[in-house]
């Protein structure tokens, strides 16, 4: 599952991102944004459109087929509500999706609505791309009033809502343990550790099975494991990493190493094949017994695993409740250079509370952060994805809390740590240089981003 989270999520080099977004003609020339209406007026919501002006709107977001299917129909449920309105959607796998965002965010062109990831959250908020929400969920127009509190200071940066959360995630271990049966292989208990995994990788092996790595995505898993040793990736005011020695870098990748090299993960030529989708997953192609990733991306392979069930479980620990925490599992931004940003509002509003919606989206961009939606859509959930709400409940009472969003400079630090983890694997770097070599250049890319 390794691009599979949506999971998460994820992240390149924003500079070296090149390329032009599909399905819809960006609109370069900027504009003067539209105000919210006064707090005394009522917000449209999901009951039509209270203008008859023609409204276009462009909206962008990453996922697989399923995510893309169910989005598409939301959006025409919106258009029936609102005739004026037309929205124009612009989707691709995780990486390409940020390839294609980069140089419209240069060009002053970025969609109407963008879905949004934490990494990427400070970066283009700390560039003024992204629009203050505040106004909208002052006036009602954004309706927050099923909203924690907790769930919407997920989407702040320097004091202003510039996202909002669509959901909740936490990371998880995903087990194919029918499979796992019949190969004998040991299924942990939530309370499993690193050397239990170091057993399950053993095992699956013998039978030619694989257990999910963690891949391209050391930028997730890494900072977690430095959580369950009371750790951090970044300081606190985010000029520097944040953990105090290079120990936990060189026993994190050693262990990584060890997988590697006996052959328990897929090989890094193989995972760059791969696009990110849940149809590439290994557990559904049947050569792996584990992923890991995002709890709203088990959904998408567990669907599609039709003749034998998935289950979630904890990440390995010890530390696991350290380590484990509540995630947006993804947001929607409003771009600051868009011309409707409050009709933007009134269509993330209406994706976030409308029940029939909801119906659709079933918690698969994390579980609602709407109570309402929440109650609404139990007694209809399918397995998997009461599976999913009931793991997200567990963790709710065994995590800690998030950390900030990461730092400006976090995105180029993060492909930092992919091309020496790729380095590594392939024997072009001892573990303990690449250990110190990022340190250094991690620390001089966050000293270069505060200027």
């Amino acid at each position: 599952m390794r691009k599979t989270f949506t999971a998460v999520l994820l992240f390149s080099l924003m500079a070296s991102l090149i390329g032009c977004s599909g399905g819809g003609t960006a609109d370069k020339s900027g504009g003067t944004a539209s105000t919210p209406k006064p707090a005394n007026q009522e917000a449209s919501g999901d009951k039509g459109g209270d203008s008859k002006e023609p409204v276009k709107l462009r909206i962008a977001w990453w996922g697989g087929q399923s995510r893309h299917d169910y989005t598409l129909k939301v959006i025409k449920m919106y258009e029936e509500k609102h005739p004026n309105v037309t929205i124009e959607p612009e989707y691709a796998p995780f990486d390409d999706y940020w390839k294609k965002l980069a140089p419209q965010a240069v060009a002053g062109g970025l969609p109407d609505i963008i879905q949004m990831d934490i990494s990427y959250l400070s970066q283009y908020a700390g560039r003024n791309q992204l629009a203050d929400l505040k106004p909208f969920t002052d006036s009602g127009v954004l309706d927050v009033k099923d909203v924690s509190e907790n769930a919407l200071k997920g989407g702040e940066v320097g004091g202003k809502l510039v996202a909002m959360n669509l959901g909740v995630n936490a990371l998880q271990t995903t087990f194919d343990v029918e499979t796992m049966k019949k190969n004998g292989i040991d299924i942990p208990s939530k309370e499993w550790t690193w050397d239990d995994m170091d057993k399950m990788g053993a095992q699956a092996k013998a039978k030619g099975l694989l257990i999910g790595g963690f891949a391209f995505r050391h930028d997730v898993f890494f900072p977690y494991y430095l959580r369950t040793i009371g750790q951090k990736m970044y300081s606190e005011d985010g000029k520097t990493l944040g953990y105090a020695d290079d120990k936990p870098f060189i026993d994190y990748f050693t262990r990584y190493q060890k997988w590697y090299d006996n052959g328990y993960i897929l090989s890094l030529d193989k995972e760059a094949q791969k696009k990110g989708v849940a149809e590439e997953d290994e557990i559904l192609l049947g050569h792996s017994v584990s992923g890991t990733g995002w709890s709203n991306q088990f959904l998408a392979v567990a669907n599609l695993v039709k003749d034998r069930p998935l289950e979630l479980n904890p990440m390995p620990g010890p530390g696991t409740k350290e380590g484990l925490f509540l995630k947006p599992s993804m947001y929607f931004s409003i771009a600051e250079t868009s011309k409707q940003k409050e009709e933007a509002a009134k269509f993330i509003s209406f994706f976030i509370n409308d029940i029939e919606a909801n119906q659709l989206i079933k918690g698969e961009r994390g579980v609602p952060v709407s109570s309402k939606v929440k109650e609404a859509l139990k007694p209809n959930l399918t397995e998997n994805e009461a599976k999913i709400f009931d793991y997200v409940t567990w963790v709710e009472s065994n995590s800690s809390p998030m950390d900030p969003p990461n730092p400006i400079g976090a995105v180029e630090i993060e492909k930092l740590l992919r091309d020496l983890s790729e380095k590594m694997l392939f024997k072009k770097i001892a573990i303990d240089e690449a250990a110190a070599e990022f340190r250094k250049e991690a620390n001089a890319i966050l000293a270069r981003s505060q200027k």
